[in-house]
């Protein structure tokens, strides 16, 4: 039988423990709210910014963020005109492909000519995936440099065998990234080069964009590199993203379903890595 100061010392150590616990529980509240508003900030600031940077990690954390994914949001059907530059681009144009501050994904990936580069026509290109084929059409006139860079990568093989690390299923914006060879998103070609934006540009079902990371800090010049993604509904961005073609209603469709399955939520800022695997077995360009 305790004793009365006995009853009282385990009342009391119980109250610490309370306590303690107390102070942790609201220690987390503070460290989210912090975090959620660092991250609200970046949104705020630099648009889609996680699209290129951002690290998913795993384990536990990943487990805990799948149970409160949200549901995907509704997906519009109707495609966004293609978009069309008011004025026409010089045509040869010159690009600038500065070497990176990382290495290349894939070892061997050179950057691609850079002098006299058409700004007229278009090329096709086709994605064999796991979940199908998906079509591309690279729009010269919007972007030279951008689909210079994208068909030198393809001819390299820089996307065979990768898989999109990210897709996003809120309702601002719908989109399914690729193009890191690591899986990780933050790999790239070993190079970088400028947007080719303009300041009305939009965006919406069916472009296909560049993910970049802002501004590089030193140079304030354009950090676009091997990293794309696919729009398959709405997309509330600023026009910072070069869009350089569109993606058919078939592919579209895949992507749809790919959407629909959701994501692991493993992203601060929305999204995560797709719950059904999108994974690229060859992409090439048409003859």
């Amino acid at each position: 039988m305790p004793t009365n100061v006995q009853r009282r010392e385990q009342a009391k150590r119980k109250l610490e423990r309370q306590m303690v616990r107390r102070a942790e529980r609201a220690k987390r509240r503070r460290v989210v709210a912090v975090v959620s508003t660092a991250v609200v900030v970046v949104l705020v600031a630099g648009g889609v910014y996680f699209l290129a940077t951002y690290d998913f990690g795993g384990g536990d954390d990943k487990a805990a963020a799948s149970s409160t994914a949200a549901a995907p949001a509704e997906i519009p059907t109707e495609l966004k005109a293609a978009p069309k530059r008011e004025k026409a681009l010089d045509n040869p144009v010159n690009c600038e492909y500065r070497a990176g501050t990382e290495a290349a994904a894939k070892e061997g990936t050179k950057a691609p000519e850079a002098t006299g580069i058409s700004s007229s026509g278009t090329v096709g290109a086709t994605i064999k995936s796991n979940i199908g084929e998906i079509k591309l059409t690279l729009d010269r006139a919007l972007a030279p440099c951008t689909v210079n860079s994208f068909v030198s990568l393809v001819n390299q093989g820089f996307y065979n065998g990768t898989k999109c690390h990210r897709i996003s299923t809120g309702a601002g914006l719908q989109m399914l990234q690729c193009g890191d060879p690591t899986g990780t998103g933050s790999g790239g070609p070993g190079y970088t080069f400028d947007n080719e934006t303009w300041p009305e540009l939009t965006y919406g079902r069916g472009y296909l964009a560049m993910a970049n990371a802002g501004p590089d800090q030193q140079t304030q010049k354009g950090t676009n590199g091997s990293q794309f993604f696919i729009v398959y509904g709405n997309a509330e961005l600023q026009p910072d993203y070069t869009v350089f073609g569109t993606v058919d209603e078939a592919g579209l469709k895949l992507i749809d379903e790919v959407a629909k399955a959701g994501d692991d939520g493993s992203s601060p800022a929305g999204g995560g890595k797709p719950n059904k695997e999108v994974a690229f077995e060859t992409v090439t360009i048409a003859a």
